[in-house]
């Protein structure tokens, strides 16, 4: 189980959490904020919009789990 997609694309069985170049592009939107002048202090803290899950069907093949339909349904994405 990883916190970011981008493990499970790269082999990982599943993920859940926040799309991270989301959360990279509303550090540089932060960023450019701060550089024009505004005071860090008076920025809003930001949750991510919502998680998301990524499965990789091939590596629970490989592994010889039976993924859960519900589970496969649910995913954002669904990789091999």
């Amino acid at each position: 189980m990883f916190q970011f997609r981008e493990f499970t694309a790269a082999g990982g069985l599943i993920s859940y959490g926040a799309n991270l170049a989301e959360s990279w592009r509303q550090t540089g939107i932060y960023v450019g904020k701060i550089l024009n002048g505004a005071q860090p202090r008076n920025l809003p803290v930001l949750d991510p919009h919502a998680a998301e899950l990524g499965v990789n069907s091939a590596t629970a093949r490989a592994q010889g789990l039976t993924l859960p339909p519900d589970i496969l349904s649910t995913a954002n994405q669904v990789i091999g």
